[in-house]
């Protein structure tokens, strides 16, 4: 078993990387003398989408950085799981790019396509983070002196979460209307963000019963 620190280098340096190509997608608009405020306005949909994606990675970043400290260690198992969840982390400025683009454009039709898109990327995102949990539950020689298999079984309900509510959310963006959709996946980020602790810990609970670290 491996010291978990090159691993969460490594897996650092990824989002530090992804999370700072989110911001090629904004650009200083064309304009005419007097002009310059209609047209910054006009780019309002490359900055939402910027600023969903910054907050998500930020928020994939966070449960990351918990998750690890329920381990005290690292196997190849677990790289090639977390090779999984960088690889999710790094498309993500491609559904990115897509959905500024159709929220510009204005065409319903295209941004139902983004906003399934987006929806797509974000459940299989949540595939790894439960791959991740199932090994630690098998493999309890890898977890840290504090943690139990009740509290690892418990967090795999925040992935299973996340991979039938994004999926349901893409359908009710695609379905009903995308803009809902989009509502749905910002609800979800927020979701995450709120429990990147742990349910227990989070603020649904006021923090109570949680681990500390």
């Amino acid at each position: 078993m491996a010291d978990t620190g090159r691993l969460a280098a490594f897996s650092d340096a990824v989002f530090a990387i992804v999370i700072t190509l989110l911001v090629l997608e904004l650009r200083v608009p064309d304009f005419h003398e007097g002009e310059l405020a209609g047209s910054i306005l006009e780019e309002t949909p490359a900055f939402f989408a910027f600023v969903v994606s910054f907050v998500y990675i930020g928020v994939l970043w966070l449960n990351h950085h918990a998750v690890l400290r329920l381990v005290r260690g690292t196997t190849l198992g677990l790289n090639w799981i977390n090779l999984g969840i960088l690889f999710g982390v790094v498309v993500i400025p491609f559904p990115t790019a897509v959905l500024a683009s159709a929220l510009d454009d204005g065409n319903a039709d295209d941004l139902r396509v983004a906003v399934v898109m987006y929806s797509v990327a974000a459940a299989l995102m949540s595939a790894p983070w439960l791959l991740f949990f199932a090994y630690l539950r098998r493999h309890p020689t890898v977890l840290g002196s504090h943690v139990g298999r009740d509290e690892v079984r418990r967090q795999e309900a925040r992935p299973i979460t996340g991979l039938v509510l994004y999926g349901l959310t893409g359908l009710l963006g695609w379905i009903v209307n995308p803009m809902l959709g989009l509502a749905g996946i910002v609800v979800m980020i927020i979701y995450h963000g709120l429990t990147s602790e742990g349910v227990r810990a989070g603020l649904f609970r006021g923090g109570r019963g949680g681990r500390r670290g």
